[in-house]
């Protein structure tokens, strides 16, 4: 029998543990969406390569994490097995997205390689619908082809289309980490389902930091001695992505419905979108702000909707 969309009964035979944040579940991963907004404008400030930035986003923010999982680990002692691997393999897939993306920007252009990540919004839901057998409404499926859109729109595609130095290579990379960055969100989520929530998310930090420096490292894009100011800036994209954002979308998502917290995360590349105006003085195209407006239309609708049994 298929599941309800509910936010309490996320996976089969299994309660996710309770977290009490103001405004819920719902609010809290619109929150982690907003405040991951920040991380793409920080790098962009710090000038740090692709592997500098992906190391030290995740490596501040080690050391903090850790004291925030101690209390967890002391009341729930250590997570299961199967959440360390959760762990590791979510770690290594966020690893893999954040190089492949910026790697796939230089080489078929920012718009396609947006766009393209973004595709998570249709493969967490599918994967949660194949692995969990979680249904997805209807109401979801009538909106998704307006969320699409939306998502084309914001990536500037129709206006850059797909520029860069090398745009079969990039096409591949920035394929390869949408699959990435959905595998990562579906396990972030799938390993919150058991407790031990901030634990299995700082396993998931260190692994990222591992495979970062590997990856940067086999890429030759990897700075061990980045300048005062670019890492001013990656401290700031630490605490913004990895000691808010992500630990916000690590707490709430296991409580929505896997739709709904994929559709949250699009208001990612919206608020990007603004802080690209408002802060590096980026001049968004009236299509992209037309896809910001379709996304957060779209998303509102999906998200406010009354589930149904």
């Amino acid at each position: 029998m298929a599941r309800t969309d509910t936010e309490t009964d996320t996976t089969r035979g299994r309660q996710p543990l309770t977290v009490r944040l103001p405004g819920g579940p719902r609010a809290g991963q619109t929150v982690g969406a907003v405040v991951l907004s920040l991380s793409p404008v920080c790098i962009e400030l710090s000038g740090a390569d692709a592997g500098t930035a992906s190391l030290y986003r995740c490596l501040l923010c080690v050391p903090v994490l850790v004291l925030l999982s101690l209390p967890e680990y002391r009341r729930e002692g250590p997570p299961p097995r199967r959440q360390l691997l959760y762990g590791v393999a979510g770690g290594a897939l966020f690893a893999g997205d954040m190089l492949l993306w910026s790697r796939a920007i230089t080489e078929v252009g920012a718009g396609l390689s947006t766009v393209l990540v973004n595709v998570q919004v249709v493969l967490v839901p599918l994967l949660a619908w194949a692995v969990d057998r979680e249904r997805v409404p209807r109401r979801f499926l009538g909106w998704l082809p307006v969320l699409c859109v939306g998502v084309v729109l914001t990536g500037g595609l129709f206006e850059q289309g797909a520029s860069g130095s090398d745009p079969a290579s990039g096409t591949v990379h920035a394929v390869l980490a949408a699959l990435s960055y959905s595998g990562f969100l579906f396990l972030l989520r799938r390993g919150g389902f058991e407790g031990h929530v901030v634990t299995t998310y700082t396993v998931v930090v260190v692994a990222a930091t591992v495979f970062s420096a590997l990856g940067g490292w086999a890429w030759g894009a990897l700075d061990l001695t980045p300048s005062a100011t670019a890492l001013g800036w990656l401290a700031v994209a630490a605490v913004s992505s990895g000691m808010i954002g992500w630990l916000l979308v690590a707490l709430n998502s296991p409580h929505l419905p896997s739709h709904i917290g994929a559709v949250l995360l699009l208001l990612t590349p919206v608020g990007a979108l603004i802080l690209g105006a408002v802060v590096l003085g980026e001049r968004p195209t009236v299509a992209q702000w037309g896809g910001c407006a379709l996304i957060l239309v779209s998303a509102y609708a999906t998200v406010t909707s009354r589930s149904r049994t």
